[in-house]
């Protein structure tokens, strides 16, 4: 067996047999849209939808940014230097050597407020922006995926790269061409993990070792609205079941990562649900596609209903619903106080949920 043996794993090897090997690398890809930043005070943030023709600025530097931080959080492990390691409607962070050497992306909220969050953010190693949560590049619309290359300069970035005052980042945010319309987990163990197509065909890319029940009180819920994806890094899907303001929701973690020394919670709490391959010798989940890299990203802005083309613009998010009593609906609302005790209930709050469905921009 390769790898450590997973720690909820052990009873239930032999069920684990080989049906279906997904590969990334098999996946071809096409180009969204680029991010562009410019690395000093006023410097602009701007997208391109054309391979880089044209750019439209959408935010400027507020602060940049002339270090890095060693001591990233684990799951940037998994991804390669020079890739965008995880992506919220509150941070972006990019990795820039090994093991796990990163530097952060931020909204203004952040620089104005001073807010105490519990993340891996370090204020020496963060660009500020002018843009705020849940807007353009943070899951506005422009955010990147887990995995997107990130380029200096125009230039492949180097290992043990720290950003200089007037360097160039551009982000090159790709999506499969074979895109499925959502993603489909059986809230139960051995329940299966699909992607599924706009033709309706499956295709079963990883297991569900350990369902989820409960919600808890992961602080970056407090920035959008329920149903809606928070966060992605390559070993979590985070998603939101609070109101704006609040705190609530869930997380979709792999199994070698929920096993680690840093997430012995995980082991005795129900706000995780706990995904794993489909085979005994297939590649453990982190960093891999199309869970925990290149498919997934928080897209969604409240105020699209406002908008003149609200149709297209409420077809191109991310949303995730829940099957209740065989019936598919928007994901039960679940809301705290930030800093308050989690109740007893939050622990069982999911117990009814069948299927948890993330669906595609269309």
């Amino acid at each position: 067996m390769v790898g450590k043996i997973r720690f909820f794993l052990v009873p239930f090897l032999f069920l684990f047999l080989l049906i279906f090997s997904f590969s990334a690398s098999a996946t071809d890809f096409v180009e969204s849209y680029r991010i562009s930043i410019e690395n000093k005070i006023d410097g602009k943030i701007m997208v391109s939808p054309d391979h880089g023709e044209n750019w439209y600025q959408k935010a400027k530097v507020l602060v940049p940014v002339d270090r890095v931080n060693y001591d990233g959080y684990t799951a940037s492990g998994w991804v390669g230097v020079g890739e965008v390691a995880a992506c919220a409607v509150n941070a972006i962070h990019i990795k820039t050597g090994w093991p796990q050497t990163i530097f952060s992306i931020l909204p203004q909220e952040f620089l104005s407020k001073q807010i105490k969050y519990n993340s891996y953010l370090n204020k020496s190693s963060s660009l500020y922006t002018s843009e705020k949560t849940n807007q353009s590049i943070f899951g506005g619309g422009f955010a990147p995926t887990i995995g997107s290359s990130v380029l200096v300069n125009s230039a492949k970035m180097k290992d043990a790269y720290v950003p200089k005052i007037g360097d160039d980042f551009t982000i090159i945010v790709k999506r499969p061409k074979n895109y499925p319309k959502s993603i489909v987990f059986e809230n139960k163990f051995k329940g299966k993990v699909r992607l599924v197509y706009p033709d309706n065909t499956s295709t079963t890319v990883a297991y569900v070792f350990r369902p989820v029940t409960g919600v808890g009180r992961f602080a970056g819920t407090r920035y959008l609205s329920s149903g809606r994806i928070r966060a992605n890094h390559a070993g979590v899907i985070d998603i939101s079941t609070s109101d704006t303001g609040r705190v609530g929701g869930f997380q979709i973690i792999p199994a070698d990562h929920a096993a680690g020394p840093d997430m012995k919670i995980v082991r005795t709490h129900n706000q995780w649900m706990v995904v794993g391959p489909i085979n005994l010798t297939g590649k453990p989940l982190e960093g891999i596609a199309p869970l925990f890299r290149y498919y997934l990203k928080p897209q969604y802005n409240d105020q699209d209903i406002l908008a003149k083309d609200w149709k297209n613009k409420l077809l191109s998010h991310f949303l995730v619903e829940a099957k209740i009593d065989g019936r598919w609906q928007a994901i039960p609302v679940y809301a705290m106080d930030p800093g308050a005790d989690l109740p007893e209930e939050a622990n069982t709050f999911l117990k009814n949920v069948a299927e948890i469905r993330i669906l595609f921009p269309q």
